[in-house]
């Protein structure tokens, strides 16, 4: 073994190109999962070494989905006592538009797991199948606002008003999850300014995960959660591209990999002062948006949003009676258009149903994903009365998986 090694050494040196580009090679091995943490501000699953099945897209995003776009404000201000309407604030907004800035409706369906919530939106995609307007994620007491302010984002930009034409309804997709552990809920810190923020700077390409948005107080597992999102490419071309806004779960059936994660860190539980009941028995939601460039009609996406709560249960979740678990699938694929005036009839392609089950298993994949990568990149973060709520630990997962010799290495 050492002449092996004195013999590829004196190779080294005698070819410097080579040398260096073996030498960066090497580093490039080591660092990758340390530059890649770097760039991102916190590493992702994968990057721990979290093993998944399925093919990410370039992104592993709901944006690999062309045409997606995502957008955050997040709102972070205050420490110590809870002062209602002043805070301290730790809330947001989560924009997602189907088709970014252009306004043309997709073919969509919703589905939930556990009603015990809100999606607002949902009664007209079920009698039509249309989804016409964006997404938007945010807080229990700040659904409202946001209802009024993405109808008057609208109403600034759509092809109807920019028209004159100003006889048209609107039925904003608003959908909330329960941040009263950290946030000052009652304060009505969303205003309309935010909403058209996240919306006006909605792009494609890597979306931010964990506390941001939305998901800026949200707790899963009680761990921090949030915001998270994964894609899967399949054989066929296709991509499904999904994001959560993780709010739900117990700590004792947080599944990692296959691996009972939340058995083996029973510590770093919330440190919840303010609450009564407990934080253990409220504010467990979560929302899961789904999106594909597969030919998909309604009935088609309504069967897919109704895989989603596999996915969920691959980490744990079991839909609880305080659970608002709210779901919507939509295709990139076929226009939602009405029929123009010289039209009669819409062009429609459909995927045949014998050809959906992978849709099915990269909808789960790609949801357990998102929902990792959401607890993964999350951040410890103290809000009202100095409530403290704790990240999963990185190095002890790595540890925990590796234990059961579920870590990639």
């Amino acid at each position: 073994m050492p002449n092996r090694i004195n013999r590829h050494c004196i190779g080294i040196y005698r070819s410097p190109k080579k040398a260096l580009t073996l030498t960066m090679t090497l580093l490039v091995s080591i660092a990758a999962p340390d530059a890649i943490a770097k760039e991102r501000g916190r590493p992702r699953a994968r990057d721990l070494g979290i093993p998944f099945p399925g093919k990410p897209g370039e992104h592993n995003a709901i944006t690999d989905v062309a045409e997606v776009t995502v957008g955050h404000t997040t709102l972070i201000s205050g420490s110590g006592e809870l002062n209602v309407g002043k805070g301290p604030v730790r809330t947001g907004v989560t924009a997602i538009l189907p088709r970014g800035k252009t306004y043309e409706p997709v073919l969509a369906a919703s589905a939930s797991l556990n009603g015990n919530g809100e999606m607002t939106g949902t009664h007209w995609i079920r009698e039509s199948g249309y989804l016409e307007e964006p997404i938007l994620l945010t807080n229990t007491h700040s659904v409202g606002a946001v209802h009024e302010a993405v109808i008057a984002w609208r109403a600034a930009h759509d092809y109807y008003a920019a028209s004159g034409d100003y006889n048209w309804a609107a039925l904003p997709v608003v959908a909330e999850t329960w941040d009263g552990r950290l946030n000052d809920i009652h304060g009505f810190h969303v205003k309309k300014r935010h909403v058209f923020e996240a919306l006006n700077k909605a792009t494609g390409g890597r979306v931010k995960e964990g506390n941001v948005g939305g998901g800026t107080g949200m707790v899963c597992y009680r761990f921090k959660g949030g915001i998270g999102t994964a894609s899967r490419k399949l054989e066929s071309g296709y991509r499904v591209g999904v994001l959560v806004q993780a709010n739900y779960g117990r700590r004792p059936t947080l599944t990692i990999a296959g691996v009972p994660v939340g058995r083996h860190i029973r510590d770093l539980k919330p440190e919840i002062h303010s609450i009564n009941p407990p934080a253990s028995a409220v504010g467990n939601s979560i929302i899961v948006i789904v999106a594909t460039d597969a030919p998909l009609i309604p009935n088609q996406l309504r069967r897919v949003a109704r895989r989603v709560p596999l996915g969920i249960g691959r980490v744990g979740g079991i839909g609880r009676n305080s659970s608002g678990d709210f779901f919507l699938a939509f295709s990139t694929v076929n226009t939602g258009k009405q029929p123009r005036d010289n039209e009669s009839l819409i062009d429609i392609e459909m995927l045949p149903n014998d050809r959906i089950d992978p849709i099915f298993q990269a909808t789960i994949q790609a949801t357990e994903e998102a929902i990792v990568n959401a607890l993964v990149a999350a951040e410890t973060m103290t809000g009202i009365n100095h409530n403290r709520v704790y990240e999963l630990p990185h190095d002890r997962l790595r540890s925990i998986l590796r234990k059961y010799n579920r870590l990639a290495e």
